[in-house]
């Protein structure tokens, strides 16, 4: 697979992976806490178990093989999430796409903590609620916002966040009894690190 404007390593379609036991707890565990808290996440929360997210963490973080999520979208931008899977430099990069450019951009990666530029939580309900069926990618609505929720960089995110992100957690299996108290959980720690400043461009004009 090649994507214009990212030209590091063996691309290759991941949108396979997300029905997979096991992808939604790689990739959202290491977002739901700093390790302050006693409470440590566990990959029950997303109804997965430990077997199977060992499994398929073999194949997300394969230096052979970085697995592609599309997230396009209808009449405006969408976003390309890569697992950066270089030895000694592993991490997840979020492009943009714009309608009308040939050249995916770039705009952060996750390292630990998110570096770059992110996105309003308006921003990125509004790539969630607008698939584009024409372009290949994740159509569903719950897997599209997942994707693209470490990008939210609001200190304020709305009341109606916690419910919204509940809703699509459990749509992708996540345990009914837990999945508030995940969904808080990584929206505290996602909003936490804001770097969100009314004075800038949003990536999602262009500027």
């Amino acid at each position: 697979m090649l994507i214009k404007g990212y030209d590091e390593g063996p691309l290759v379609a991941g949108e396979s992976l997300l029905a997979r036991p096991g992808f939604w707890s790689n990739y959202l565990m290491p977002m739901c806490g700093d390790g302050s808290s006693t409470t440590r996440a566990v990959p029950e929360w997303f109804g997965d178990d430990g077997a199977d997210t060992d499994a398929l963490s073999e194949i997300l973080f394969d230096p052979e093989r970085w697995p592609v999520l599309r997230v396009p979208a209808e009449d405006g931008p969408g976003a390309v999430v890569i697992f950066r899977n270089m030895v000694g430099e592993y991490g997840i990069d979020y492009l943009l796409t714009h309608p009308g450019r040939s050249h995916a951009q770039q705009i952060a990666s996750w390292e630990g903590d998110l570096s770059g530029t992110g996105l309003t939580w308006e921003e990125l309900v509004r790539i969630a609620d607008a698939p584009s069926p024409a372009v290949d990618g994740v159509e569903d609505a719950a897997a599209r916002l997942l994707l693209v929720l470490p990008l939210v960089t609001d200190s304020d995110v709305p009341e109606s966040a916690p419910a919204r992100l509940s809703a699509a957690l459990t749509s992708v299996g996540a345990l009914q009894d837990t999945v508030l108290g995940t969904a808080e959980r990584l929206l505290a720690r996602l909003t936490r690190r804001s770097r969100h400043d009314p004075t800038w461009g949003s990536p999602l004009s262009g500027s």
